[in-house]
Formats: structure tokens, C-alpha cells, sequence
């Protein structure tokens, strides 16, 4: 086992939180999910595979968790018909298949994955099905995920609250901004070995690029798309809060920068999911700003739909030589990535992937034995049609929205909750257009089970004493209670 400098800092951290409010794991939980190319430590034994900075984190994340408040919230998270139940039987059937699956249907087709090579290098490769190591590293990640789904949903149900979730996602789209703009003048200043401290994954690192004369943003991860498929989960949660007046105009401040940090990015899956929830928000906020107390901005929705096109229109009237500028802008990044070679490679994964779907009758090669371009064909080709088929009940529990009060009446809880929807949406936008793998990332997971904390209101015998809730001793939570 190789370990990485950030790797023993994060089990320093991990240790202290041990001895710190139960609250301190949690923040730290969240931030840890930023950085996306920085590998703890490295694993020989499984050709090299990369344990990011959150994996790491998420060991101690559980332990912190489970030991002040017990198993009883944690067993909650997973009860019928919650969300938490359908993830449940997604993973065990998702585990169960990267074991049985391969061996099962060993040369039944062929399937492009990853190959780890000597040195800790990679390459993808087409090969005959059958059992890896990528079935056992997949397989871990779908557990952590499940894992921080149930401790964040026992943390929020148990101590937590809509205000420090809040707290958290704040801080977190705070430090992406500040990474962000770190890449930028480190890159331009000659610096950019500076982030090489967290930029320790065995990934090809595609971070010094340039497309339509700006530096391709990568921040704290491998590349741009990675990058710019994270601030749109974190654009779409704070945008969110800023559309429903909370802690305005902070939120309106850190949604803009984020909004300009994903254009700068020039990432083509970064538009996507850009486009997917400004559609997702404005209908949103559109039907909750009707009738007689208005919730949202009506201002702003009127703003959109009806300044901005006569806006364009101006500038295609008064500033032609700018508008084709634009135009060849949103071409060299959108409208010819398929002619791309970038592109011609992505379209044959998904080719390959749907091609194993046929071949495997449906079943899925496994989890872990197929990659594609597209979440929905990793599902089809991995886990076939039964996974999907979870999946797709997880997602839609998740995502229906909650019947009852009118937008004038909505709390903290029900906001945040709204916002965790949006960042779902923005998530599965990014994945739906360039997800390669089945893992969505611990981000995902905490905003998932942060739905379904917040959808029920917590009875009061289920909170815990003071001294849990990180007001007392840091040690008292070793005594927390049940659910």
C-alpha cells in the first residue's frame, strides 16, 4: 500500500473527530466529497486502484456516527417503503452481481474496461467478460454509498438539522469557488505543481488544457467535465435556496460565481446539466409562485422569459461580431464534440455497452465489468434490467415531490429538502450525459438520504440529548441515544 501525504492528514482528521462534537464529522464528510482527484492511498494488490480522500473519510465518518447514536436510526434509513429500502436492494443485487455475473457469463461477450497496468497506469481496453478487479473496487464504492446514505440519514435524523446541511453545502461551494480560482492563476502563473498535493489519483490527468482561448477549469479534480458536473450539483442546491429567499443575497452571490466558474469550465457535460436544471428550477419556481402569497421570484422568472430573449435579440441586432463569437464558442464545445475524437470514443463505448446488454440477455456483465459514456447504459450493461429497475424506484422515491402545504408555508426543512432535489437532478443530468460508472460519488448519497431526513418531521422523543447534539463534552456522544 502506497499513502499519499493528504491520505495520513485525512487519518489525523479522521482521529480528531473522535474527540470533537458529533457535528465536526459530518462537515467534514461534505467538504472531503470536493476533492475528486485525490487519492489517499493506492492498493498494488488491486493493480494500483485509487482510495480517495472520501472513502478514506467515510471509515471514520461511520464510526463517529454509530457510536453516538447506535444502530436504531441507522436500521430506519433502510425501512420499507423509504428510499433507503430500494438502495438497499439495489447494492445487495448490484454486489451480488460483480461476484456471480462475470464468472456466469465468462466469454459470453466482450466489454470495454479498465485495465490496470504496471507502474499504476491504466488504459481501457475491449476484452473478453470476465471477473476483475474492477468487480471488487465497484463493489466497495456501491457499499460506501450505501454506508453514507444510512450514517448521514441517522446523523440529520438524530442531531442534525436543515441548518447545518445548509451550513455544510455553503462552505463546500465556497471552497470549489476558491480551488477553482486557485487552478486558474496557479495555471497562468506558472503553478500549477501546487496541486499536485491534491491531485494524487492514478487518473489520467487531463488539467492543462485550453479550449476557445480559456483554461479548461479542473479544480480539484482530474479533469473539466469532472469539475464541472460537481458545481452543477452545487449550483443547482444553492441556486435553489437563493429561488426560495434563504440566506439571500449570499446564496445569489455563491450561485453566480458558481454559474460563471461552469461556463469558464467549457465542459459540454457541464451545459447539459446546466440546461437541465435551469428547466428543472423554472418550472419549479414557476408553478410555486402562482396564487395568492407568491413563494419564489416572480420577478426573476419574469426576468428570464421575457428580458433575455429580447436581450438576445438586441445583441444580434447591435453586436454581430459578438454574437458569432459566441456562436463559434458554444460550437467548439457543444455542437462538434461528436466529431471529436473524444467524442467517436465515447459513442463506441456506448455501443459496446449496449451491445453486452443484448449479449447478456438482459442481466447486466456485472458490476464493475463494463464502462460507457452514459449512466443509463452503465446500468443496463452492469446491472441490466432488474438494477435499473431499482434504481429507477430509488431515484423516482426520491424525487416525487411532497404533498401538502403551499409555497408560502415551506420551512428550512422543506427548502433544503427542495434544494437536495434540485442537486439530484443536476447529478443524474451529469451522469444521464457522460457517466461512466456506476459509483455517482459520496455527494450524491448525502444528498439523497438529506431528502429523506428532512421529509418527515422528527418526533421529539427521538432527539437526542444535548450532550449528543455536540453541546456538551466532545466525548459525550459515546452515549448517544436511539432513534
Amino acid at each position: 500500500m502506497s499513502i499519499e501525504l493528504i491520505g495520513l492528514l485525512t487519518i489525523v482528521l479522521g482521529m480528531m473527530v473522535f474527540f470533537a462534537p458529533v457535528h465536526r464529522a459530518f462537515f467534514i464528510m461534505v467538504v472531503s466529497t470536493l476533492f475528486g482527484a485525490g487519492a489517499a492511498f493506492s492498493l498494488p494488490s488491486l493493480g494500483g486502484a485509487s482510495v480517495l480522500v472520501s472513502s478514506l473519510f467515510l471509515v471514520f465518518y461511520c464510526l463517529r456516527i454509530y457510536m453516538a447514536f447506535g444502530e436504531g436510526p441507522l436500521l430506519a434509513a433502510f425501512a420499507p417503503p423509504r428510499a433507503g429500502f430500494w438502495l438497499l436492494v439495489l447494492t445487495l443485487y448490484a454486489v451480488a452481481s460483480a461476484f456471480f455475473l462475470p464468472r456466469l457469463l465468462e466469454d459470453a461477450t466482450e466489454t470495454m474496461t479498465v485495465q490496470r497496468l504496471v507502474g499504476g497506469r491504466s488504459s481501457i481496453s475491449l476484452i473478453p467478460l470476465g471477473p476483475s478487479t474492477n468487480n471488487i473496487t465497484q463493489a466497495f464504492y456501491a457499499l460506501g454509498g450505501l454506508a453514507c446514505f444510512g450514517i448521514t440519514f441517522s446523523y440529520l435524523r438524530s442531531a442534525g438539522s436543515s441548518e447545518r446541511l445548509v451550513n455544510a453545502m455553503l462552505a463546500l461551494a465556497g471552497a470549489n469557488i476558491a480551488f477553482a480560482v486557485l487552478d486558474v492563476v496557479t495555471y497562468y502563473g506558472g503553478g500549477a505543481h501546487l496541486f499536485d498535493f491534491v491531485r494524487t489519483a492514478n487518473y489520467a490527468l487531463l488539467t492543462d488544457f485550453e479550449k476557445a482561448g480559456f483554461k479548461r477549469i479542473s479544480g480539484t479534480f482530474a479533469e473539466a467535465s469532472a469539475f464541472a458536473g460537481y458545481t452543477s450539483v452545487l449550483f443547482a442546491f444553492v441556486a435553489s435556496l437563493w429561488l426560495d429567499r434563504v440566506r439571500s443575497p449570499l446564496t445569489g452571490v455563491v450561485a453566480g460565481l458558481l454559474l460563471v466558474l461552469l461556463v469558464l469550465s467549457t465542459s459540454a457535460t457541464g451545459m447539459v446539466s446546466l440546461a437541465v436544471v435551469a428547466l428543472f428550477l423554472g418550472m419549479r419556481s414557476a408553478r410555486w409562485s402562482l396564487g395568492r402569497n407568491p413563494a419564489g421570484r416572480p420577478a426573476f422568472l419574469a426576468s428570464v422569459v421575457l428580458v433575455l430573449p429580447l436581450a438576445a435579440l438586441f445583441a444580434v441586432i447591435a453586436m454581430p461580431d459578438a454574437v458569432e463569437g459566441m456562436m463559434g464558442y458554444l460550437n467548439e464545445i457543444l455542437f462538434s464534440k461528436l466529431d471529436s475524437q473524444s467524442g467517436r470514443e465515447r459513442f463506441m463505448w456506448n455501443a459496446v455497452a449496449y451491445q453486452v446488454f443484448l449479449d447478456t440477455w438482459g442481466w447486466g456483465a456485472g458490476l464493475g465489468s463494463a464502462r460507457a459514456s452514459s449512466y443509463l447504459l452503465v446500468l443496463l450493461s452492469n446491472v441490466g434490467l432488474p438494477g435499473t429497475f431499482l434504481f429507477v424506484v430509488f431515484v423516482s422515491s426520491l424525487l416525487l415531490p411532497r404533498l401538502g402545504a403551499n409555497g408560502a408555508e415551506l420551512g428550512l426543512d422543506e427548502k433544503a429538502g427542495r434544494a437536495c432535489r434540485a442537486g439530484l437532478v443536476a447529478g443524474l443530468a451529469e451522469a444521464l450525459a457522460s457517466g461512466t460508472v456506476y459509483d455517482l460519488g459520496l455527494l450524491f448519497y448525502v444528498l439523497a438520504a438529506a431528502v429523506v431526513a428532512l421529509r418527515v418531521p422528527v418526533r421529539e422523543e427521538s432527539k437526542a440529548p444535548e450532550a449528543v447534539r455536540g453541546q456538551g463534552k466532545s466525548l459525550a456522544p459515546f452515549r448517544g441515544a436511539g432513534p
